[in-house]
């Protein structure tokens, strides 16, 4: 075993909360290497939508929107179940913003608010209709130079034309392209855009979302000169007493090194794709199934455990979940489609059993349609299905199958789009209750000619109606089935990300049995037990604690190294 020298930080995980950590660290004066078990940074970061959670920034405020820590823990109180984990969730309300700034202050990461995006629980006391949430400005990934190549691409699936992203406001332009001179306009000049990029990149370099955010990431831990390691992972930690002082690294030819280092911060996803921990934190019911990266298995919260941390055991949730679709790529790889936002809240979709009937309000948040699921005894081994008509699936989609999509036959043949003639055919066709599918679209259609859901309220508050299309009248939410071919894809519970972590204090220290900190070892993201105890009360709010709790562990890193050497 070779030695290999010694750090000040020794970071395991290059997503948001690791490379926050990373470049957090190296602006105070560290010497920090990043470790990472994959060949791309950027984790499941990478392929989200990046919003970040961060009530009463410093943005929201400055653009003229009203918000106050004290509602935001009012929010929090109406919508967290457990009192568990209150010091914790404090310590976020009270540093997030000083995080975002710092950030801003001392890297390349910026971001800014979303004027309009309402907490999931709009009609509850403390909440917002938007502004809390903050997004990744666009980046342009030219500025990685060949690091770029290191950045984990976003999903094909919401991508288009070979890895042209599209900015969220920008989506409603591809929506009215044949119907507005403007939206035609704008969309022309992205795909010249694209098409110029393509000149020299295998993508387009124009980044949004969760990809912009990594990629503002990369370049902080870049500029900051942090020490990356890909294809590399901690096979086990090493102590001085109870003092995490060491570690051993392990590449993918199963060579060794040892080295030294003043601390730990592990950031390695959470355990999504071990099958020993989901079966242990995660009901049975859900399944294997997860839209989060494949390098989160469980590896973080290993090597704390090994070193005498402790798990969270009171969360609501251990996963923050999400109904997903199924079906294999080209190239054959396996496509888990996580159904966000993009076509459950659109008028003329509903969500069946195999009975044939509605269990849910489909414009609830993604975690609360899971929930749902679950409680109604659906499943990995039993499905819910998403029903629509023609004119639903060519207006917005429906999961893989874009809008205008004038070729369904790759879908159609692979059994991922199932179609028919009729809706007592398509319930045939998936092996459900026909009767009872009619029977549920006939008074679905009648209480959208209404505008009004007397089953599940759907399009009532300002979150589900936000998730609408707000040129749809009387209700964002609703409209009738009732244009033939009839349209169904079958989706399951799917984790995002898992919430059941290490238990840590309030300035990211992993703690022991005993509820004192491990020295040297701090967890954050998804390796740190949820700060909302697995509920989910708005969007972005695994990653405001993510690069928060980042931010509080490379800050505390850094003040114990300058108390003298460890």
């Amino acid at each position: 075993m070779a030695a290999a020298g010694h750090y000040d930080l020794v970071v395991a995980g290059a997503g948001a909360a690791g490379m926050t950590a990373a470049a957090v660290a190296a602006s105070q004066g560290m010497r920090v290497l990043l470790v990472e078990k994959t060949a791309l940074v950027g984790g499941t970061t990478a392929w989200s939508g990046g919003m970040v959670w961060v009530p009463a920034n410093r943005q929201m405020l400055a653009a003229g929107m009203a918000d106050s820590l004290d509602a935001a823990r009012r929010y929090l109180a109406a919508t967290v179940a457990s009192e568990s984990g209150a010091a914790m969730r404090e310590a976020f309300l009270t540093h997030a913003g000083e995080a975002i700034d710092y950030l801003a202050a001392h890297t390349p990461v910026r971001l800014r608010p979303v004027t309009v995006y309402p907490d999931y629980y709009p009609d509850r006391p403390g909440a917002t209709l938007g502004g809390r949430v903050l997004e990744p400005c666009p980046f342009d990934a030219r500025a990685l130079g060949s690091r770029f190549a290191l950045l984990r691409p976003p999903l094909p699936e919401f991508t288009l034309f070979g890895g042209m992203m599209v900015s969220r406001p920008d989506i409603t332009h591809f929506r009215r392209v044949f119907r507005s001179a403007h939206a035609t306009w704008r969309v022309a000049s992205l795909l010249a855009r694209h098409a110029r990029e393509r000149l020299t990149a295998p993508r387009g370099t124009s980044l949004y979302l969760g990809n912009a955010l990594a990629g503002r990431l990369l370049l902080a831990v870049t500029e900051l000169g942090v020490e990356l390691r890909l294809g590399t992972r901690i096979a086990a930690l090493r102590r001085d007493g109870r003092r995490v002082s060491g570690l051993v690294l392990r590449n993918g030819s199963d060579d060794e090194a040892e080295l030294t280092c003043r601390a730990v911060v592990l950031a390695t996803g959470g355990f999504s794709h071990d099958a020993a921990l989901r079966a242990r934190m995660l009901s049975p019911a859900a399944g294997p199934l997860s839209a989060a990266a494949p390098g989160n298995a469980g590896d973080g919260i290993r090597l704390g455990l090994d070193v005498g941390g402790e798990l969270g055991t009171a969360n609501a949730s251990g996963a923050f979940w999400v109904p997903a679709s199924r079906s294999r790529r080209a190239d054959g790889s396996e496509c888990v489609f996580p159904h966000t936002v993009t076509d459950r809240a659109k008028p003329g979709l509903i969500a069946v059993d195999d009975a044939g009937q509605r269990f849910v309000n489909e414009a609830v948040s993604y975690h609360e349609f899971v929930l749902a699921m679950l409680r109604h005894g659906l499943g990995a081994t039993r499905p819910a299905y998403l029903v629509c008509d023609r004119r639903f699936l060519w207006t917005y989609g429906l999961g893989r199958v874009r809008p205008f999509s004038l070729r369904l036959r790759e879908h159609l043949a692979s059994h991922y789009l199932h179609a028919a003639p009729s809706l007592g055919a398509l319930a045939l066709t998936l092996g459900i209750d026909a009767a009872g599918l009619t029977a549920t679209v006939a008074a679905h259609n009648a209480d959208a000619r209404a505008g009004v859901d007397r089953r599940f309220g759907r399009g009532s508050d300002a979150y589900q109606r936000h998730l609408g299309d707000a040129d749809h009248r009387p209700n964002p939410c609703l409209a009738p089935l009732e244009t033939p071919p009839f349209y169904a894809v079958a989706v399951y519970p799917a984790d995002l990300g898992t919430a059941t972590g290490l238990l840590t204090d309030a300035r990211a220290r992993v703690l022991a049995a005993d509820g004192t900190p491990v020295p040297g070892l701090y967890a954050c993201g998804n390796d740190m037990n949820s700060v909302m105890n697995g509920a989910y009360p708005g969007p972005g709010i695994t990653l405001g604690p993510a690069l928060t709790f980042g931010y509080l562990a490379a800050r505390d890193a850094a003040q114990n190294a300058a108390l003298g050497p460890g």
